[in-house]
């Protein structure tokens, strides 16, 4: 950390434009975190007119029930755009136009066949209009932060985007307050897991068994009290089995080569994005394993990959298989299925990149 900020808005922002001319290109979140704040108290400090043509304009969603919700149901107006989602260890970015949005109480769905979201809106506190330069020239956004700063989801400007309806859309939402400036509080912190004594490992067991559906497995873990991670060190490796945590790498390129679809899930609080199709180009960048695709691309950081494992789950039309990815503190941050339309079976080739995914590596 280059130093922590205690002092005033304009500290923070004399300090972070000479971070820009030592560091340039670096990402505002990791800009945020050598300067010891939040992301979203980065881009709030430069609330107003910023260095040249760089600008931030605060938004308000005003009064409606549904918060961001009516801004997220103008985001068809735009176009094609990039949306980007993202946690601590894995960046997805997708590009296409926001199609069927169906916003409801604190919650809502974008589908498409190209931009995929799960929207948890009252983790949706603060959204701001982004205007600022890059090498490209002038890039434009709207990100949406947490109550604690944290990004949890972004829309980008691309040539192809509707530029007039993105700026009427930025004039429609603007704050009447324009002041710099982002109180943040801390997110609650989830309680640890039960200790497994506690857990009716027998009844859960039968439940896991007879699942119908997937969207069914988080309210189980929830029936039962226990941890995602939790349940699958419990359950047996019959339907979790823990695989090398260089799985990922593996069954990306083996999905490339194979040609087979996936679909692939990474999020936060407030938003999970998911691409569906194909993936084809898979690179290493130092830490960060990488699908780089012209419409779809994920940065993922494989030295954060604490454990990693393979689940089954049974449905009405038959066993749904994932890869599920770990950090360190057990929380989820990636997931990987086959592509499934329609109700329709799960593919015998996905499931052939899962078998051949190696056990862990076992410590010296």
């Amino acid at each position: 950390m280059d130093q922590i900020l205690t002092g005033s808005l304009p500290d923070l922002k004399a300090a972070w434009l000479r971070l820009l001319e030592t560091t340039p290109g670096l990402r505002a979140r990791d800009a945020a975190a050598r300067l010891g704040v939040s992301e979203g108290e980065l881009v709030a400090a430069r609330v107003g007119e910023g260095p040249g043509a760089a600008r931030v304009v605060r938004l308000d969603p005003g009064t409606a029930a549904n918060g961001w919700g009516g801004l997220i149901e103008q985001l068809p107006t735009l176009g094609e755009v990039m949306t980007l989602t993202r946690n601590e260890h894995a960046v997805h970015e997708k590009h296409g136009t926001f199609e069927t949005v169906s916003i409801g109480p604190g919650s809502g769905l974008v589908l498409g066949l190209e931009i995929d979201l799960r929207l948890f809106l009252n983790h949706w506190r603060h959204g701001f209009a982004v205007r600022e330069e890059v090498k490209s020239g002038l890039r434009h956004s709207l990100q949406f932060f947490d109550i604690d700063g944290t990004a949890v989801h972004k829309v980008y400007v691309t040539e192809a985007t509707d530029r007039a309806a993105f700026d009427r859309l930025v004039e429609h939402f603007r704050a009447p307050d324009q002041t710099p400036g982002m109180g943040v509080l801390p997110l609650p912190v989830p309680p640890p897991d039960r200790p497994d004594a506690e857990i009716d490992l027998a009844g859960f067991r039968r439940h896991w068994e007879n699942l119908q559906d997937a969207h069914d497995f988080f309210p189980m873990l929830r029936e039962f009290g226990i941890g995602r991670h939790q349940a699958f060190r419990l359950i047996g490796s019959d339907f979790a089995r823990p695989v090398s945590v260089q799985a990922l790498a593996l069954c990306l390129r083996l999905a490339a080569q194979r040609q087979v679809p996936i679909m692939v899930f990474a999020g936060n609080a407030g938003c999970i994005q998911i691409h569906t199709g194909p993936v084809e180009r898979i690179e290493p960048t130092g830490p960060w394993i990488n699908v780089l695709d012209p419409r779809f691309n994920l940065h993922v950081r494989q030295d954060r990959i604490a454990s990693a494992w393979v689940v089954r789950k049974p449905t009405r039309e038959g066993v749904v298989t994932s890869l599920e990815l770990f950090d360190a503190e057990d929380r989820q941050f990636l997931q990987l299925f086959g592509e499934r339309r329609g109700g329709k079976p799960e593919r015998a080739t996905w499931r052939g990149i899962l078998a051949d995914l190696p056990e862990p590596e076992i410590a010296a």
